[in-house]
């Protein structure tokens, strides 16, 4: 098997590892101890880090992962340009019916937004997007 991360284009991957986080349920990966690392051996220059919130962090990526390791590493990377057209892949967030509701809301209280409800035959979901713009579905 061959393992898969899944890699999302930003302006600010700090603030969307923390959405992504909160939305999945991940945890943001410290990278302290590994920036340090290879600065300090002059693998990585100092400028490719900076300090938050009193620890080390990549500039231009941030990671989440779930915690217990059972689904893929999402990696948040930084790219110049902004989202201009819908992207060709999407999460689906499976919550099921019931709990719909309940899971929108808090996904609004985190900075999401909702874009519409769709519906095919007897299945429905509601097409959100993250705080940058980037779709996804609560199924």
């Amino acid at each position: 098997m061959t393992p898969i991360q899944l890699v999302l284009d930003c302006a600010d991957a700090h603030a969307q590892a923390r959405f992504w986080a909160a939305a999945l349920g991940y945890e943001v990966e410290d990278h302290h101890d590994l920036i340090t690392q290879l600065v300090s051996a002059g693998h990585a220059p100092a400028e490719a880090a900076f300090e938050l919130g009193g620890r080390m962090a990549w500039r231009d990526m941030a990671a989440c992962r779930d915690p217990e390791g059972a689904r893929p590493r999402l990696l948040l990377q930084r790219v110049p340009e902004a989202k201009v057209a819908k992207i060709r892949l999407h999460l689906d967030l499976q919550v099921g019916q019931e709990a719909r509701p309940a899971e929108q809301a808090r996904l609004e209280a985190l900075g999401a937004r909702k874009l519409y409800d769709g519906q095919l035959g007897p299945g429905t979901w509601v097409t959100m997007a993250d705080p940058e713009g980037n779709e996804f579905c609560l199924t």
